[in-house]
């Protein structure tokens, strides 16, 4: 990691045409590599990647439950779970799956 000299914010790399310079966002001052070399790279390192294969019972079973009445059913238990579904700012949508019928539903923060 480089800082900008002048205003030292963070130096992004940057490439242009055939070169590769740190380029500051704040101030646009670019800077040259000196004696080492730049290289573009990805920020997440790739790695194997886990598989979990479960049934579709098994993976409900996991997730927590809630007193919440099935609008299908009626029955008085749900497992729940929480995604972020729209911007940042919105607060996330929570999801339900009856634990009798099996029947999804959502409610909106």
């Amino acid at each position: 990691m480089k800082f900008c000299e002048k205003c030292n914010n963070l130096l992004v790399v940057e490439k242009k045409r055939k070169n590769v310079y740190l380029v500051c966002r704040k101030c646009g001052r670019v800077y040259k590599g000196k004696g080492e070399k730049l290289r573009i790279s990805s920020a997440v390192p790739e790695g194997k990647k886990k598989v979990v294969i479960m049934s579709e019972r098994d993976q409900f079973s996991e997730l927590p439950k809630t007193k919440i009445m099935c609008p299908k059913c009626e029955h008085m238990e749900a497992y729940w779970w929480m995604q972020q579904t729209r911007s940042e700012d919105e607060p996330p949508t929570t999801f339900y799956r009856c634990a009798k019928c099996s029947y999804s539903w959502r409610s909106y923060g």
